[in-house]
C-alpha cells in the first residue's frame, strides 16, 4: 500500500543522483503504465509460492515493470495459486506473461488459439513470442505477434537461441526487431537464458565486451525498445554503468529486485557515481 505521509528518507538518500524520481505529472502516468518514464525491470519468476510471490510485490513491487511465469512453468501451478499471482501482479500494475516457451510449445503441438485463449482467460496481460528452442518463418513470427495484439495483449518478443555457444549477429538482430516493432511489438529481448552464461552476448563466465553492447547500440541508434536479460549481478552492473540507470533489464531473479533498483539509483558500490556529489562546507565544532 503506497502511503502519502512524508518519507521515512531524505530524498537524496533514496536517490542520490535523482536518477529514478519522476516529475509529478509523470509519475502519474508512470503508476498506470510502468513502461513511462524509467528503465524497467522484468522478473523471472521459477516457482514462487503464494507467499513469495506476495512478499516479492510487498517489498519490491513499486521497482518492478513486468514478471515472466518462467518457460513452461505456467501450466504446472495449482490453478488458484496461478490466478492469485496474476491478480496481484496486475494489481500492482505489473505486465505479466507466460515464458515464450510456452507459445513454441503451442506452436509445436499446434495448439496456438487454444494457447491464446487460456492464458487471455487466466488473465495474463502479456505475452513473449519467441524462437529460442524451435525455428519459427518471419511470416508465423509477425502472425503470432499479431495474434496477441488481436487478444488485447502487449507483446514482448525475443531474439537469439537457447543453446549453449550461441551468438548475437547485430544484424540480424536489427532487422529481426525491425520486423517485430513494424508487427506490433512492445519491445524485443536479447536472450541470454536464466543463467546468463555461455548464450547471447555472454561467454563462458558470464562477461561480455562493453564493444559488443555499444555495436548493438550504434546499429539502433538507441536502446530504449530493447531490454537484455541480465540475471547476474556483474551483467546488470556492465549494463548500467554503459547505458546509464535506465536501461531496460530482464530475467532477474526475484531476490535480487531490490538489489538491482539500488544500483540503478547509486546506492550500491557497483554504480555509486551515479550519486550526485554534494559539496557542503564541513564546520567542526569543540
Amino acid at each position: 500500500m503506497r502511503s502519502n505521509s512524508r518519507p521515512a528518507w531524505p530524498t537524496r538518500l533514496q536517490d542520490p543522483g535523482g536518477l529514478r524520481s519522476l516529475p509529478l505529472e509523470l509519475e502519474k502516468k508512470q503508476n498506470a503504465d510502468r513502461t513511462i518514464g524509467r528503465g524497467q525491470t522484468m522478473i523471472i519468476d521459477k516457482g514462487l509460492g503464494q507467499h513469495g510471490f506476495s512478499d516479492l510485490m510487498e517489498t519490491a513491487g513499486d521497482y518492478i515493470s513486468c514478471v515472466k511465469i518462467g518457460f513452461g512453468t505456467a501450466p504446472l501451478y495449482p490453478t488458484e495459486l496461478l490466478l492469485g499471482k496474476i491478480e496481484l501482479a496486475k494489481r500492482h500494475g505489473l505486465l505479466i506473461m507466460p515464458g515464450g516457451t510456452m507459445l513454441e510449445t503451442a506452436v509445436s503441438q499446434k495448439l496456438v488459439p487454444e494457447f491464446f485463449e487460456t492464458i487471455c482467460r487466466l488473465g495474463f496481460n502479456g505475452v513473449e513470442v519467441s524462437d529460442g528452442t524451435i525455428e519459427l518463418s518471419r511470416k508465423l513470427r509477425s502472425e503470432l505477434i499479431r495474434e496477441g495484439l488481436k487478444h488485447g495483449l502487449q507483446v514482448v518478443t525475443e531474439y537469439g537461441k537457447k543453446i549453449s555457444g550461441s551468438t548475437v549477429d547485430v544484424a540480424e538482430l536489427q532487422a529481426t526487431a525491425d520486423a517485430d516493432w513494424y508487427a506490433g511489438a512492445e519491445m524485443i529481448t536479447i536472450e541470454a537464458r536464466e543463467s546468463g552464461i555461455g548464450v547471447g552476448l555472454f561467454d563462458a563466465n558470464g562477461n561480455c565486451e562493453e564493444e559488443a553492447l555499444k555495436a548493438v547500440e550504434r546499429s539502433f541508434g538507441g536502446i530504449s525498445r530493447i531490454m537484455w536479460e541480465t540475471p547476474l549481478k556483474q551483467q546488470q552492473a556492465l549494463l548500467l554503468r554503459t547505458f546509464g540507470p535506465d536501461v531496460h533489464l530482464g530475467n532477474i531473479p526475484p531476490q535480487d529486485a531490490l538489489s538491482l533498483e539500488t544500483m540503478r539509483r547509486g546506492l550500491r558500490s557497483d554504480t555509486f557515481s551515479f550519486g550526485k556529489q554534494i559539496e557542503i562546507p564541513f564546520h567542526y565544532m569543540i
